[in-house]
C-alpha cells in the first residue's frame, strides 16, 4: 500500500511540475510578417471553398499574410522533403505545422511520423522560423491527438494546440466528412490558433 501511495504522490508531483512549467513563447509578429500554414488536406481546406479555409480565415483574424501550403493526402515524409523549398520561397516568420493524419490513416508508423515532424521543426528553426504544432487526432471512436504530438512539443519547447481538431471532428455540425472540417469548423480552428498566438505573444 505504501508503494502504491508513493506512486500516486509521484504522479501528482509530475503533473504539478508540468502545470507550473513556463509555456513556450513566440516573438511578436510584425505587421508585414508572413505565416506559413503547412500541412495536408486540413490545411488545404478540403470540404470548404477557398475563402473558408483556416489559413484564409486566420489571415483575416491576424491581419498578417498567411500562405496556404496544404497538399491533400500528404504524409510527413513528403512534407519533410518539400519544406525547405517552401521556407526558401515564402520566408515566413512563423509556421503552423499540421501533419501526420495521413501517416496514421495509412499505418505508416507513428515513430517515423514523429521523427519527420521533429526534423521539420529543426529545419524551420535553423532558418529562424518559429513553429506552432497542431495535434491531429488518431482515427477512431475516441478522438484524441496522438501522444507523439505532445511529446514533441515538450521535448522541443514548441507552442502546441492540442484540442481544437479534437473538438471540431467530434461535432458533426462542424464536419464535411469524417476527417475534414466544414467552413464553420475551419473558422473554429482559425479562431483557436489566433487565440493561441495571442496567448503566446505573437499578436
Amino acid at each position: 500500500m505504501r508503494l502504491q501511495s508513493f506512486k500516486k504522490l509521484a504522479s501528482v508531483i509530475v503533473l504539478l511540475v508540468a502545470a507550473c512549467a513556463p509555456q513556450p513563447k513566440l516573438n511578436p509578429l510584425s505587421s508585414d510578417a508572413t505565416i506559413l500554414a503547412f500541412g495536408d488536406s486540413i490545411t488545404y481546406g478540403t470540404g470548404a471553398d477557398d475563402s473558408s479555409t483556416y489559413p484564409k480565415v486566420l489571415e483575416q483574424l491576424t491581419g498578417r499574410r498567411v500562405i496556404n501550403a496544404g497538399i491533400p493526402g500528404e504524409v510527413t515524409a513528403q512534407g519533410l522533403a518539400r519544406l525547405p523549398a517552401e521556407l526558401g520561397e515564402v520566408k515566413p516568420a512563423l509556421m503552423i505545422l499540421c501533419l501526420g493524419g495521413n501517416d496514421m490513416i495509412r499505418k505508416l508508423g507513428e515513430q517515423q511520423a514523429a521523427e519527420n515532424l521533429r526534423q521539420m521543426i529543426r529545419i524551420s528553426r535553423e532558418q529562424g522560423v518559429e513553429v506552432v504544432l497542431i495535434g491531429v487526432p488518431r482515427p477512431g471512436v475516441f478522438l484524441n491527438a496522438a501522444d507523439f504530438y505532445k511529446q514533441i512539443a515538450d521535448e522541443m519547447a514548441v507552442v502546441y494546440e492540442s484540442d481544437a481538431l479534437k473538438k471540431i471532428l467530434s461535432d458533426n455540425s462542424l464536419k464535411s466528412d469524417y476527417i475534414h472540417p466544414n467552413a464553420k469548423g475551419y473558422r473554429e480552428l482559425a479562431e483557436a490558433i489566433a487565440e493561441l498566438l495571442k496567448k503566446r505573444g505573437a499578436l
